[in-house]
């Protein structure tokens, strides 16, 4: 799938959340996501900016990895369903802007936690977040301007795309 549709549905998914474990769920979603993304494009992209895309695919493991990885539900960890990214800029600033999303609703459970474990759990995913978030907001400032509409073409004819 790509990468502007997820991050809609991530974006939907969250403005949906109820509840402090369903905005933790879509916050670690988010993150494994950021992560497919700059992972995509540390391989993908122009040089200048590897750097940072492998940036961005490291703090997006540290937001989704550890021991507070939540159940995911039925529809599983959305980041495996990337295909491609099309239009790169267009996925960066709605990426950031999930990133910004997620921050904002984890103010809001750390603010109602009365759980000194759930308000830090927050605090690290908050965190987490905002790196995220500043990875992709350089990965925009580095992208060359000749590239202005890089695309990533995607799977390649007959190879195995399910991943």
């Amino acid at each position: 799938m790509d990468a502007v549709r997820l991050i809609g549905v991530g974006r939907r998914a969250l403005a949906e959340s109820q509840d402090a474990p369903d905005i933790m769920r879509e916050a670690w979603q988010a993150q494994a996501l950021a992560q497919a993304i700059g992972s995509r494009l540390a391989m993908l992209g122009p040089a200048e900016m590897r750097g940072e895309a492998l940036g961005l695919c490291e703090a997006g493991a540290r937001g989704s990895g550890g021991s507070a990885v939540p159940v995911v539900g039925a529809g599983g960890i959305r980041a495996a369903q990337l295909t491609e990214l099309g239009d790169v800029r267009g996925a960066l600033m709605d990426l950031g802007a999930l990133l910004g999303d997620v921050g904002i609703a984890l103010v809001a459970v750390a603010s109602g936690s009365f759980e000194e474990g759930a308000y830090w759990q927050c605090m690290e995913a908050i965190d987490a977040a905002d790196e995220s978030r500043d990875r992709v907001l350089e990965i925009l400032r580095r992208l060359p301007e000749r590239d202005s509409r890089l695309t990533d073409p995607g799977p390649e004819p007959g190879s195995d795309s399910a991943a």
